[in-house]
């Protein structure tokens, strides 16, 4: 779609008729506007009126192509990062916004995607590798601290050859800090060539450092899962998720498959997705036979659950409904089966979202904890007497998992637990736990009960 001036030109048009001669001063005008566009498609879009530098300000979204990041991955991936940093924007959304504006064939969109959600999740570990060398107290612009973070990364976690992933680094940087940045950066190979850990390695002063997460989550998951499990969680999540394709060609962690499995379903059987978005689950309880009824309370994400469902082959079996979960306006006992997907804190698949890592905030857990019991208390009364009740969560912390289960039995003692599923599946409390460097998958945890 055009923008704005474009936009008044095309209608212009669209009135037909003869166009009356051009002043001189409006032929000027042209010839300026032609000049510019020369300069955008020649890449040059770098520069404003009179040749002044223009400020990188572009958010995502905006229809303006980008300029010369468009054919060079790591251009891409310097642009989505000062665009996290500076601006709060989401790497997933950024990043494909960038990708859709460029040219890179499909390896260099791998490479981009690679280089910014790496960079992101790893950006507390790459600032203690460069802040080492940078000398004074002025804070680094946020264009110069993503090439930074870039050529720390290429360096010390791709283990690149650190000529190329320093000259590339430099090259993205900001005119004025180029020389800061070559300089920082060779120091940071020169380390790295250098180093002393055991296992060629960095050495970094705690886990939550090398590991790259706030202290906060390394304290919330070391205390909850044990120092072992919590680090091996840690560092299972610092390595990109893999998704597979179902049979009816939804992409889905297998992790969240097999707690539609769980659910234990069949053909005809009355189930109720009680957060049913984006809607795999639902599909997939659809999938096996089941007559479903997939609510969410916002209407938009209801709207993902029925184009789901739709692409899935499953709209005659999935009913999409908008409705709060905690009040749902449904029968009583009148479901064999409910799923409650909760809202959570997402600690058990920070693999898959890059920067989830630097937005969650320690609030969170317990206040999502006290939505997931009004959530299950809700669903409860909705399982007919002999159904079954199933809740799951992508999360890892056990505010979110026992403690809510310690408030329904609390609450709903009539609930009886149902035995755990077995490996990779481990017992945990009354349900179970499945880690993420158990077989590669999200990190879930599930709780079944069955309503006498």
């Amino acid at each position: 779609m055009s923008d704005g001036p474009a936009g008044i030109g095309d209608g212009d048009r669209d009135r037909g008729g003869h166009a009356p001669r051009a002043s001189g001063a409006a032929r000027r005008a042209r010839k300026r506007d032609r000049a510019a566009a020369a300069r955008r498609s020649s890449g040059d879009a770098g520069a404003g009126p009179g040749g002044r530098p223009r400020r990188a300000t572009a958010r995502a979204g905006r229809s303006r192509p980008e300029p010369t990041g468009a054919t060079d991955p790591r251009r891409v991936a310097h642009e989505a990062l000062v665009r996290i940093d500076e601006g709060g924007a989401y790497a997933n959304l950024v990043l494909a916004a960038l990708l859709e504006r460029s040219a890179l064939d499909p390896r260099d969109r791998g490479l981009a995607t690679e280089l910014v959600y790496g960079t992101t999740r790893m950006r507390r570990a790459c600032d203690w590798l460069v802040d080492r060398f940078v000398s004074g107290s002025r804070p680094l612009d946020p264009p110069t601290r993503a090439a930074l973070r870039l050529g720390a990364y290429q360096v010390v976690v791709l283990g690149l050859p650190a000529h190329a992933a320093v000259g590339t680094a430099v090259e993205v940087a900001p005119r004025r800090s180029r020389g800061l940045v070559n300089a920082v950066l060779r120091k940071v190979a020169d380390d790295h060539a250098a180093r002393d850990g055991a296992d060629g390695r960095p050495v970094f002063p705690d886990p939550a450092t090398g590991l790259s997460y706030p202290d906060w989550i390394v304290e919330v998951l070391l205390t909850d899962l044990g120092p072992e499990g919590g680090l091996d969680a840690l560092a299972a999540m610092n390595v990109g998720g893999e998704a597979t394709t179902r049979d009816d060609g939804y992409t889905q962690d297998r992790a969240s498959q097999w707690v539609a499995d769980l659910v234990g379903t069949g053909p005809g059987e009355r189930v109720l997705d009680l957060c049913a978005a984006p809607g795999g689950k639902a599909t997939a309880l659809a999938g096996a036979g089941a007559l479903v009824v997939a609510a969410d309370v916002r209407p938009a994400r209801a709207g993902l659950v029925a184009g789901n469902a739709a692409r899935t082959g499953t709209a005659d079996r999935v009913a999409v409904v908008v409705a709060d979960g905690t009040r749902p306006p449904l029968k009583s006992a009148s479901f064999d089966r409910v799923l409650v997907d909760a809202p959570c804190s997402g600690l058990g698949v920070l693999h898959r979202r890059a920067d989830a890592r630097w937005r969650v905030t320690p609030d969170a857990v317990a206040r999502l904890a006290a939505l997931q019991v009004e959530l299950v208390l809700a669903a409860a009364d909705l399982v007919r007497p002999g159904g079954t009740l199933v809740v799951s969560v992508c999360t890892l912390t056990a505010a979110e998992t026992t403690g809510v289960d310690a408030v329904v039995a609390e609450r709903r003692p009539d609930l009886e637990p149902l035995p755990p599923p077995g490996d990779p599946w481990v017992p945990w409390g009354r349900g179970a736990l499945l880690l993420p460097q158990a077989a590669g998958t999200d990190g879930m945890a599930l709780h079944r009960y069955t309503r006498p």
